[in-house]
C-alpha cells in the first residue's frame, strides 16, 4: 500500500498550501529575477572576484550596484521599500551571487540575516526605521549572536543586558560577526535574566552602530571568503533605549530561532552556487585538459567524478527548493531547513573538492578559479549552525515523526 510520507501527514495545513500536481517550474517573475542576479553576477562579481579575494578590501562597489540593481534587502516587505520576495526567489539570487562569489555573498546575505529577526518580531516603527533605511541607501547591518565560548551553543551567551531606568545596558563580546566593521546597525542577542532558562531568559536589541560603548575588533584573516568583514565587537556600557528592544523581554532566543528559518534555506542556496560553479568549472576543464591522447572528461575515472558532482547539486538544489517552499507556504521548515543547510553544505565541500582532484596540480594554484572555491567552501559546514548542530536538530524530529508502534 502506499503511504503518505509521515512527514508531511503531520505538517499543519499543507492541503490547502499544496497544488494539484508537483511541479519544479518557476514563475515568470522568478524566472525575471534569476535572470538579473545571473547576469549581474557575470557581468560585475566574477571579473573581479579574485582580486577581491587577494586584497581582502571589502566589496563596497558590488553592494551599491547590488543595492541600485535591486539585488538587496530581497525580503523586505513592499510597504517598506522592498521587493517582498518569496523565500524561493530569494534562494534563486542567493545561489546565482554565490557562484561568483561566497565572499561577496556572504557580506549581502548577512544583511539579511540581520534583518530576519526584525521582520520576525519587529513593530511597525522598528520595521519602518530600520528596514526602511536599508531600501533607501546602500546600507549593511549585523547579526550579533555567536561569542567566543558561544558559536552553535547560542544557549550559553555571555553578554548581558541590565535594565536601568527606562533604559538597557549591554556589556559583553560578541565573535565572528559579518559584516561588523560596516554595519549602520545590528541586532544583539543578550542575557537578560540570569535566572531564567536560556529560551526565556534572552532578549533581542536593535543598536545603532554609533552608540557610544562599541569597540570594533581588527578584520579577521580567515581561510576563504576573505572579502566578507568579520570581527569582534565588544559592548562596554551601550545605553539601548527600550524602544529597541525586538519583540517582548525574554523572548530574544526563540526570536533569534525563528530567524534561521529564513536564513538557513539562503545559506544552503548559497553552498548550491558554489557547488554549481566547481562542477561547470570542472567540466569545462575536462573537456580542454587532454592526457594519453584524448581529453579527461573521456576518462571514466573523470567522468565519474562529473557525475557525482551533477548528482549531489542537483540534490542539494532541489532540498534548497523545498525548504525555501514550505516555509513560503506558511509551514514549519525548522527540520527541512535543517536537512538542507547539511546537504547543501557537504556537497560545496565534496564538489570544490573534487575541483581541485579534477584540474590536478593546476587546482593547486592560486591563477585557476577551483582553489578558492576550495577555501571558500568550509565555512558553509560551519556558521548559521555547525552540520553536527543540524543533525541534532533533524534527530531531535524524528521520534515524533516516525512513533514507536
Amino acid at each position: 500500500m502506499f503511504r503518505i510520507a509521515p512527514t508531511l501527514t503531520r505538517l499543519p495545513r499543507l492541503t490547502r498550501a499544496l497544488s494539484s500536481e508537483v511541479s519544479f517550474a518557476l514563475s515568470e517573475e522568478q524566472h525575471a529575477i534569476q535572470d538579473l542576479a545571473r547576469k549581474f553576477t557575470r557581468e560585475e562579481i566574477v571579473p573581479l572576484a579574485a582580486e577581491y579575494d587577494r586584497s581582502m578590501a571589502y566589496p563596497w562597489p558590488i553592494i551599491e550596484k547590488a543595492h541600485e540593481t535591486g539585488l538587496l534587502n530581497l525580503h523586505v516587505p513592499e510597504k517598506y521599500g522592498g521587493p517582498g520576495l518569496s523565500l524561493l526567489s530569494c534562494a534563486l539570487v542567493s545561489e546565482e551571487i554565490a557562484y561568483g562569489c561566497t565572499g561577496m555573498q556572504t557580506a549581502m546575505e548577512a544583511i539579511g540575516l540581520a534583518e530576519a529577526p526584525v521582520i520576525v518580531a519587529g513593530n511597525e516603527e522598528q520595521i519602518q526605521k530600520y528596514l526602511g533605511r536599508m531600501t533607501e541607501a546602500p546600507l549593511v547591518a549585523a547579526y550579533g549572536v555567536t561569542e567566543p565560548d558561544a558559536g552553535s551553543d547560542v544557549a550559553g551567551i555571555r553578554t548581558t543586558a541590565k535594565k536601568v531606568g527606562e533604559n538597557w545596558v549591554l556589556n559583553g563580546t560578541k565573535m565572528w560577526i559579518t559584516n561588523a566593521g560596516h554595519a549602520n546597525w545590528f541586532f544583539v542577542l543578550a542575557k537578560s535574566d540570569a535566572s531564567a532558562k536560556p529560551s526565556q531568559g534572552m532578549t533581542g536589541f536593535i543598536v545603532d552602530a554609533d552608540t557610544p560603548g562599541i569597540h570594533l575588533g581588527k578584520k579577521e584573516i580567515n581561510m576563504g571568503q576573505r572579502c566578507s568583514d568579520t570581527r569582534m565587537v565588544t559592548f562596554e556600557e551601550v545605553v539601548v533605549p527600550p524602544q529597541n528592544v525586538l519583540g517582548k523581554e525574554g523572548e530574544g532566543f526563540k526570536i533569534a530561532m525563528k530567524a534561521f528559518d529564513i536564513t538557513r534555506p539562503l545559506v544552503s542556496s548559497a553552498a548550491v552556487g558554489l557547488a554549481q560553479r566547481a562542477l561547470e568549472e570542472a567540466v569545462k576543464y575536462a573537456q580542454g585538459r587532454k592526457t594519453m591522447g584524448k581529453p579527461i572528461i573521456e576518462h571514466q575515472a573523470v567522468a565519474f567524478i562529473l557525475a557525482d558532482m551533477a548528482i549531489q547539486t542537483e540534490a542539494a538544489r532541489n532540498l534548497v527548493w523545498k525548504s525555501a517552499w514550505t516555509k513560503d507556504a506558511g509551514l514549519p521548515n525548522t527540520f527541512y531547513a535543517s536537512i538542507a543547510k547539511t546537504f547543501a553544505s557537504r556537497t560545496a565541500v565534496e564538489n570544490a573538492n573534487q575541483a581541485v582532484q579534477v584540474f590536478g596540480g593546476a587546482g593547486f594554484n592560486t591563477e585557476y578559479p577551483v582553489e578558492k572555491l576550495y577555501r571558500d567552501s568550509k565555512i558553509f559546514e560551519l556558521y548559521e549552525g555547525t552540520s553536527q548542530i543540524q543533525r541534532l536538530v533533524i534527530s531531535r524530529s524524528l521520534a515524533g515523526l516516525y512513533p514507536a508502534e
